[in-house]
């Protein structure tokens, strides 16, 4: 009896499916994964990099190089001239050599300076990078949840429309409508089943790009945002549109966003440069001062008694170009030209930053408006179609009636939906307009 027991029980856990529970995410854990994992950050992360060695390389010039050398000379044959040696059958020399050469203008200075300020621009392209991304994460997260929301409302469609198409087959029996009622909510109800399917495919896809941008490969799914965290989210724009600004909310806005965004930082820091690289190519036009060091050693075969075999000297040299055929005026030309794009580029990003957060506003301010006006024609679609539903029971409605009715119900709900999390994701264009999407996510 006992072998007995434990057959069936093994033969159920075969029968048995074996279910695997998939993480779930939030919007916080995705954000720390895109950060993590993300190749379009570490590509600008390695750009910080890059620059820091072109500031050692930078600094390097600085100071003086060492150099070793040293060299054998053969020659064919031994000769002399009145019993001395005037060359050797071969000869050594080796020594080290100390060189230093810097303008007098100071352009390794200003090279240097430009380096440092191109590691402080990495950084803000950096930031630049990870808030786009950060967006382009969360754009794709409530993508994902406007799938799932479409299918959980598609699934709740057949099933109305199911039970829509029993209660005309019913009524057909009895003799109540005809067979054209029972063959459009048939047609009715396959049109609704064909959305499900789709829906489903739209769930999956939605989430392999989201498992693609954030670095997932396992199955996963996605948590909806927790109402605190919504209200949370909006105090911190609330804080962003208010703060100590006195000017109107699109101003402050604005204002913020010209002392926060990297992108203005970065096109800052890039004219600075420009000025700098205006000054280092000026400074061609000041001589070069070079300083050698030498100590040498030579050795002859045969030797001699008055050959000088060790060498110690230094030589100081002031170089001056006076004709080059014009290039160092072409390169400080260039080198202003490249200033003022870096002007026009300052602000033109300004003038495209400061249109970007005024969208922004406008669209978050019109879906906010929006939204409670969707959520009451969801409530009369639901309470509508309840209400023909009941009519249709006792036939004081037809077919046509519930249709009408469910359509409205499907249109609303989709549409208050997709308008829901098109209004969080509108507070996070917001944030990511002003400049502080990626505070708000990672700290300062």
């Amino acid at each position: 009896m006992g072998r007995k027991l434990i057959y069936i029980f093994c033969l159920i856990l075969a029968i048995i499916p074996y279910n695997s529970y998939s993480e779930e995410y939030s919007l916080d854990d995705l954000y720390k994964l895109a950060l993590e994992r993300s190749e379009t950050v570490k590509i600008a992360e390695e750009d910080i990099f890059i620059s820091e060695k072109q500031k050692d390389k930078a600094k390097a010039v600085l100071f003086p190089a060492l150099s070793a050398f040293g060299n054998h000379t053969r020659y064919t044959d031994k000769k002399t001239a009145s019993g001395r040696v005037v060359q050797p059958e071969f000869t050594n020399e080796w020594g080290l050599r100390l060189d230093q050469s810097l303008s007098l203008s100071g352009r390794e200075i200003t090279a240097l300076r430009m380096a440092e300020e191109g590691i402080t621009k990495s950084r803000f392209d950096l930031d630049a990078v990870r808030e786009e991304y950060l967006l382009k994460v969360a754009s794709l997260y409530y993508d994902l949840l406007k799938s799932k929301k479409a299918h959980e409302i598609a699934g709740a469609n057949v099933e109305r429309l199911t039970k829509h198409k029993n209660a005309a087959e019913t009524r057909l029996k009895v003799g109540e409508v005809t067979k054209t009622v029972v063959l459009r909510a048939k047609a009715e109800l396959a049109g609704a089943q064909s959305e499900l399917i789709k829906s489903e495919h739209g769930v999956r896809l939605s989430k392999t790009t989201l498992a693609r941008a954030v670095g997932i490969h396992d199955d996963f799914d996605v948590k909806e945002p927790l109402e605190k965290d919504l209200e949370t989210s909006k105090q911190e724009l609330l804080d962003v549109l208010i703060g100590d600004c006195r000017l109107s909310t699109v101003d402050c806005l604005k204002e913020k966003s010209f002392s926060e965004r990297s992108e203005i930082k970065t096109a800052a820091i890039q004219k600075q440069i420009a000025q700098d690289e205006v000054k280092y190519t000026k400074g061609s036009y000041w001589p070069d001062l070079s300083i050698e060091g030498v100590y040498s050693r030579q050795e002859n075969e045969p030797s001699t008694a008055s050959e000088l075999n060790e060498r110690i000297y230094g030589v100081l040299k002031l170089n001056f170009p006076l004709f080059e055929g014009g290039l160092r005026a072409a390169e400080v030309g260039e080198a202003k030209a490249q200033l003022r794009q870096a002007d026009y580029s300052l602000e033109n990003i300004k003038h495209s930053v400061g249109v970007e957060v005024e969208d922004s506003y406008l669209k978050l301010q019109t879906m906010s408006a929006v939204l409670d006006q969707l959520q009451a024609e969801v409530e009369y679609a639901l309470d509508n179609y309840n209400a023909v539903t009941k009519q249709f029971q006792y036939g004081l409605a037809d077919s046509i009636d519930i249709i009408d009715a469910n359509t409205l119900l499907v249109t609303s709900e989709r549409e208050f939906a997709n308008t829901e999390y098109d209004y969080q994701l509108a507070i996070l264009k917001l944030k990511r307009s002003t400049g502080t999407l990626l505070k708000t996510v990672a700290g300062p």
